[in-house]
C-alpha cells in the first residue's frame, strides 16, 4: 500500500497489473474520512427531510438513517469514490483511456472504506525503425483518352434535344414527352398519373416493359402499354399486379451533341479553348487520384508498422470504435434503407465489426507513438487552420466554424486529427516508399 503522493494519509493504493492494457487499483479510505462523509450527508439530508412531528432541518439523524436506508450508504458510497478516485489514479501514475470500473464494499461507519477500480490503459509501444517499415504508392497518372472520355461526358451533359418531324418513329435514345394514366383493374392508382414527362428510350428510368412497349411510336400516337409491376417493388400495395398505362406521344426529341470547339468552352463558363477545359479536367482527376493515391500509401504503411509492432489493445476502446463506425453508418443509410432491414445490417456489423475496429485502434495507437516519438504538436494557429480549411470544404463562414467548434468542444479532437495528419506525413518521410503502376494496386 502507497499513501497519496501529497502527503495525506486518508488514502492508501495497492495497484495489481491485470494485463498489459488494464490496471486493478485498490483503494482504501480512512475511516475517518468515511465518518466525515457520513456526516455531511446526514446533515445535507436533515435540511431536507419532511418528517411529521419534526421541524424542518431538526429531523434527527437516527430517523434519517431509517428513511433512505440502503439509499444512504450508495450516496455515501458516491460521494467517496467521486472524491478520492482522481487521486488514487494520480498515485498509481495511470492515464485511464475510459471511465474506470468500480467495485465497491457498502461503507461503514468507523471503519475504512475499500473499493476497486479496473483502469484501462494505453499500451507501451516500442516502433520499430521507421527507415526499415515499407510502404507502395501508386503513380498518379491522367491519359489522353481519359480527358477525351470526360470531354464526351461533357457534352452529353450539354445535349441539346430536338423535336422530330411527325413522319419519324421512336427507337433507342430518342427523349418521348408524354401523359399517362396507369390503372389497375381500371382503376386508376396513385403515383399512376403523369403528363410532360420526358423519357429517353433505353435509360431503363421505368418499370420492365414501358419503355420497349413506346417503340416505333410516332408524335400524337396513344398506346396501351400493358406492364406488370415486379414482386419485389418497392409499393407493396402495387408489387406484382398488372397495371395498364394509357400513354399518349406529344413529341419525340432527338440528341444533338454540341461541336467540341472553342465555341463550346466558352459556353461552359470560365474558359477560352477546349484546351483550357482538358487542363481542368486534368488537374481535377490527378488530385482525385494523388488523393486515392495516398489513401493507398498510407494504409501499405500501416499495413506494414502493424506487422513489425505487437501490443495489446485496450478493449474498451475497440468498443467504442466500433459504436463510432455503426453510428455514422446508420446515419448515412436513415432514410435510405427500410428500418428492419438497417436494422438487420447493424446487427450484422456490430457481431463482424470487431476487428476492422480493432484495426482503426491499433492504427491511432500507432500514428500517437509516432507523433510522440517525433515531438508532433499542434498549436492553437494549427487547429484554426483546420478549422478554416473545413470551412471552406463545406461552404460555411470561417467564423461560424471557429465559434461552433468552441461551443461543442471540437477543438481538442481537431488538435489530434492534426497530429495524426503530421505523424502519417513524418512516416513517409522516414519509410521506404516504392512506386508502382496502379494497375498493380491491391
Amino acid at each position: 500500500m502507497a499513501e497519496v503522493a501529497s502527503g495525506r494519509s486518508d488514502i492508501q493504493i495497492e495497484t495489481d497489473e491485470i494485463s498489459a492494457v488494464v490496471r486493478e487499483v485498490a483503494v482504501e479510505v480512512a475511516a475517518k474520512r468515511v465518518d466525515s462523509a457520513f456526516g455531511r450527508v446526514l446533515q445535507e439530508l436533515r435540511k431536507t427531510a419532511r418528517v411529521k412531528g419534526f421541524r424542518p432541518g431538526k429531523v434527527p439523524a437516527k430517523v434519517v438513517r431509517q428513511m433512505y436506508g440502503e439509499s444512504l450508504g450508495e450516496e455515501i458510497e458516491r460521494q467517496l469514490v467521486r472524491e478520492t478516485l482522481a487521486d488514487a489514479v494520480e498515485l498509481a501514475e495511470l492515464e485511464p483511456v475510459v471511465e474506470p470500473q468500480i467495485e465497491a464494499e457498502s461503507p461503514v461507519e468507523g471503519e475504512a472504506f475499500r473499493y476497486k477500480a479496473r483502469i484501462e490503459v494505453k499500451p507501451e509501444i516500442e516502433l520499430p525503425d521507421l527507415a526499415a517499415v515499407s510502404g507502395s504508392r501508386p503513380k498518379v497518372e491522367v491519359g489522353e483518352e481519359e480527358l477525351l472520355t470526360e470531354l464526351e461526358s461533357l457534352r452529353e451533359q450539354n445535349v441539346a434535344w430536338v423535336e422530330e418531324d411527325e413522319a419519324i418513329v421512336a427507337e433507342e435514345g430518342h427523349q418521348l414527352t408524354i401523359d399517362f394514366v396507369g390503372t389497375i383493374d381500371g382503376v386508376a392508382f396513385e403515383g399512376g398519373t403523369a403528363e410532360g414527362v420526358d423519357l429517353e428510350l433505353g435509360s431503363g428510368r421505368m418499370i420492365p416493359g414501358f419503355e420497349e412497349q413506346l417503340m416505333g411510336a410516332t408524335s400524337g400516337e396513344q398506346r396501351d402499354l400493358q406492364v406488370p409491376f415486379p414482386e419485389d417493388y418497392g409499393n407493396e400495395e402495387l408489387s406484382g399486379k398488372d397495371a395498364v398505362f394509357a400513354a399518349t406521344v406529344t413529341a419525340i426529341k432527338r440528341k444533338e451533341l454540341p461541336e467540341l470547339d472553342d465555341d463550346f468552352a466558352k459556353d461552359l463558363g470560365d474558359f477560352e479553348t477546349v484546351e483550357d477545359i482538358k487542363d481542368k479536367i486534368r488537374e481535377g482527376l490527378q488530385s482525385q487520384r494523388k488523393q486515392a493515391s495516398d489513401q493507398t500509401l498510407h494504409k501499405s504503411l500501416l499495413d506494414d508498422l502493424v506487422t513489425r509492432t505487437s501490443f495489446e489493445v485496450p478493449p474498451t476502446l475497440v468498443e467504442r470504435q466500433l459504436e463510432r463506425q455503426l453510428q455514422q453508418f446508420e446515419q448515412q443509410m436513415q432514410g435510405r434503407a427500410p428500418e428492419t432491414d438497417l436494422r438487420a445490417r447493424l446487427a450484422q456489423m456490430r457481431e463482424e465489426g470487431w476487428d476492422d475496429a480493432r484495426r482503426r485502434v491499433q492504427e491511432e495507437l500507432l500514428l500517437e507513438a509516432v507523433a510522440r516519438g517525433a515531438e508532433l504538436e499542434a498549436s492553437e494557429e494549427d487547429i484554426d487552420a483546420r478549422l478554416d480549411e473545413m470551412a471552406a470544404g463545406q461552404g460555411v463562414d470561417p467564423k461560424m466554424m471557429q465559434e461552433m467548434a468552441s461551443a461543442q468542444g471540437w477543438r481538442q479532437a481537431i488538435g489530434a486529427e492534426v497530429v495524426e495528419r503530421r505523424a502519417l506525413d513524418h512516416l513517409v518521410e522516414m519509410a521506404q516508399i516504392t512506386e508502382i503502376e496502379a494497375s498493380e494496386e491491391a
